[in-house]
């Protein structure tokens, strides 16, 4: 009897599905902005980037404009979850504390820098990016002023302005400190040195005295 050998069939390559596809372009635009503006980017190159057509494209997004709004809900979304992390994991040092909160925000927008100055920029003329930004502002006032809030009720901070806007003056300014850092404006914070360079404003607004010594460990 003689054996034949047997076929194996081959299988084919798995095809992307439409998340991963998605996923690319996402992937593409935030390493290209990384490099460039947004105005720098044409749909050719996200298209290109993630391996599909240009037609192909517009399946997934209406234009690049609303690719870096999905990159922005998603850098949002995780600065969300770093804040809350970092104030639900209060220590009781309390310049400890706000640096950690100050930090999360720092270390996301850090991390994301391409898509953080390109929704600053898009901010001034896209309604959406303009929405979806304060909103994320909105949550991180709110978030800031029930703690500054519950410090005074304690007694560990004093009365002074209204607690939201006082929230809001500190988040604004953290706003453009950073964006000045992450842009290398002149002048800018070193960008070693914001972090604890904004911590220094923000327990002397809060608690009306100089900010303690800053701690080596800290660093």
């Amino acid at each position: 009897m003689v054996a034949f050998p047997t076929r194996t069939r081959s299988r084919r390559p798995s095809r992307p599905s439409g998340d991963e596809r998605e996923g690319a372009i996402l992937a593409t635009c935030e390493k290209l902005l990384e490099a460039r503006p947004l105005s720098a980017i044409s749909v050719d190159d996200l298209a290109r980037g993630a391996g599909i057509s240009r037609p192909s494209f517009y399946f997934y997004f209406r234009s690049k404009d609303a690719v870096l709004l999905s990159l922005l809900d998603r850098v949002i979304a995780e600065a969300d979850r770093a804040s809350a992390a970092a104030f639900a994991a209060r220590t009781g040092d309390r310049r400890q504390d706000w640096r950690n909160g100050i930090r999360a925000y720092f270390e996301t927008f850090r991390t994301h820098r391409g898509v953080t100055l390109a929704a600053a920029e898009a901010r001034v003329t896209n309604e959406e990016v303009r929405d979806l930004w304060a909103g994320g502002f909105e949550r991180w006032v709110q978030q800031c002023a029930e703690v500054i809030e519950a410090e005074r009720v304690r007694g560990a901070a004093p009365p002074g302005p209204p607690s939201r806007d006082l929230a809001i003056a500190l988040n604004s300014m953290n706003e453009r400190a950073l964006h000045g850092t992450f842009a290398g404006d002149r002048p800018a914070i070193a960008e070693d040195d914001v972090v604890d360079v904004l911590l220094d404003v923000w327990l002397t607004a809060i608690y009306h005295t100089p900010a303690p010594p800053r701690s080596r460990a800290a660093v």
